[in-house]
């Protein structure tokens, strides 16, 4: 997620460079206008973009991780918000804006009228792209319904980078026998990753690992009692579990999650398009 400048920081103005993707560059170079060196110093440049007074923006991250720009919404304000977004889509046809309110929501639809909101997720999305290839397959379940809100994240940010995603919510072992049909479903249908949101203990993680030939991603949650509050003992439960294939992202990391799965499953099927 791109940050913003600190007080003492100073940016020089060679720092910056107008904006170029890879097809550009490529094109220019076929026309004769750029020869081979320049097109690779071109290529090799990471361009930065100052936005106002509070932002400086990496332009092409997208193009060299393959995920869309994800701007952290939560305690900037409306207006910066709106900044961001206005000066990233100058060359970006995907943009979400995570841990987002109504609010920001409202400003940014009101300059960028094709905004959506996904409520449980938080999250603020605007894709322009006209079509969207679905090439990834990735299941994604809950513990119990106070986990939903982490594992929107991750299904909002998988299903902007190309994977249809399967959900299965509130499947914990408080009532072991839930989670079989879902999960098996998952499993027939190949999904290429699983993510688990759990919080308290974190066991569904454990569990599902034991049960499923594919990577599974744990994501803890800030859901729990005493010892386990704010999301501790669901974290150490996931880094301590026995069952081989199961990694976890830090606490409530529905993003980071869906974005790894999401890597992991377009890459499995690559050769296959």
């Amino acid at each position: 997620m791109n940050g913003t400048l600190g007080h003492n920081e100073k940016i020089t103005p060679s720092a910056y460079a107008t904006a170029m993707s890879v097809r550009d560059i490529l094109e220019k170079h076929r026309k004769g206008e750029i020869d081979a060196s320049e097109a690779e110093r071109l290529l090799r440049l990471d361009y930065v973009r100052k936005i106002g007074e509070h932002t400086l923006f990496d332009t092409r991250r997208a193009e060299r991780k393959g995920v869309p720009e994800i701007i952290y919404g939560e305690s900037k304000s409306a207006d910066t918000v709106v900044d961001i977004i206005e000066g990233a889509l100058a060359d970006k046809e995907v943009l979400l804006v995570s841990r987002s309110s109504p609010q920001q929501f409202e400003a940014v639809r009101s300059r960028v009228p094709e905004a959506r909101y996904e409520e449980r997720a938080r999250m603020i999305v605007v894709d322009r792209r006209k079509e969207h290839d679905v090439i990834g397959l990735i299941g994604v379940l809950t513990a119990g319904s106070s986990d939903v809100a982490a594992a929107e994240e991750a299904r909002v940010v998988a299903e902007s980078m190309g994977c249809r995603v399967l959900t299965a919510y509130d499947v914990g072992i408080a009532a072991f026998h839930r989670f079989i049909e879902p999960l098996h479903r998952m499993l027939e249908e190949g999904v290429d990753a699983l993510i688990v949101v759990a919080g308290m203990e974190g066991a569904l993680a454990s569990v599902v690992s034991s049960l499923a030939d594919v990577p599974v991603i744990g994501v803890p949650t800030s859901v729990g009692y005493g010892v386990g509050e704010g999301g501790r003992a669901a974290l150490s439960s996931m880094l301590q579990s026995c069952s081989p294939g199961l990694v976890a992202v830090n606490i409530d990391n529905g993003v980071g999650a869906g974005i790894t799965a999401a890597l992991i499953s377009l890459r499995c099927r690559r050769s296959q398009h």
